[in-house]
C-alpha cells in the first residue's frame, strides 16, 4: 500500500478519490487563489461579514429568479442527500428539486456580467447541468440508481456548491451582500 493510501486511511478518506472529491478540494483552493488576487489588484480592501440585501432588491427579476431558485435547490438537495432514499418522500423532494435546479441554471442563461456581456465559465456548468438532470431522471425511472446518484450528486457537486462557490467571488453581487463594505 502506498503512503498516500496509507495517510488517507489513517484520516479516514477512501483510497481513491472520487471526481466529486476532487472538485471539492481543487475548486476552494482555486477560489481562494482568484479571491486574492482580485482582492490584491483592488488594493487589500478591508473585509467584513456583513449583510446587506439592497443589491438583490436592486436585482434583475431573472437574477431574484435565480437566488431562489438555488436556494431551494440546495435545502431540498441536502434534505435528499441526507435522508431515505427510494420513498415517496424522496421521489416528490427529488422532482422539486430537479425543477428547482432547471430553474437556476435556465435563469444563468440570462445573467451576464462574469465575463463582460459575454457567457462564462459558468454558464458552461449550467448547460450541463440542464442535459444532465433529464438523463439523472431518466436512470432513476429505468432502476440504475447507481448512474442516478451519480449524475444527481454530480450537478449538486457542480450545479451548487462549485459554481455557487464562485458565486462568491470579490465584486460579483454574493459578495457584496455579505461582505463589501
Amino acid at each position: 500500500m502506498s503512503d498516500l493510501a496509507q495517510t488517507f486511511r489513517r484520516i479516514g478518506l477512501p483510497r481513491r478519490l472520487s471526481g466529486n472529491m476532487i472538485l471539492l478540494i481543487v475548486a476552494p483552493v482555486a477560489y481562494g487563489i482568484i479571491s486574492w488576487l482580485i482582492l490584491k489588484s483592488a488594493g487589500n480592501p478591508p473585509v467584513h461579514f456583513r449583510i446587506d440585501v439592497s443589491p438583490l432588491i436592486e436585482a434583475a427579476f431573472v437574477v431574484k429568479l435565480h437566488v431562489v431558485g438555488a436556494v431551494i435547490a440546495f435545502v431540498t438537495g441536502i434534505v435528499l442527500l441526507r435522508g431515505v432514499k427510494g420513498s415517496g418522500l424522496h421521489r416528490k423532494l427529488g422532482y422539486t428539486w430537479v425543477a428547482a435546479m432547471g430553474l437556476t441554471a435556465i435563469s444563468s442563461f440570462f445573467i451576464t456580467g462574469l465575463n463582460g456581456h459575454n457567457y462564462s465559465i459558468i454558464h458552461g456548468i449550467s448547460a450541463w447541468t440542464v442535459i444532465a438532470l433529464p438523463m439523472a431522471v431518466a436512470a432513476a425511472r429505468r432502476r440504475n440508481i447507481r448512474k442516478h446518484a451519480k449524475g444527481m450528486t454530480s450537478a449538486f457537486v457542480g450545479g451548487l456548491l462549485i459554481a455557487g462557490l464562485f458565486t462568491f467571488l470579490p465584486g460579483r453581487m454574493l459578495w457584496t451582500i455579505f461582505f463589501a463594505v
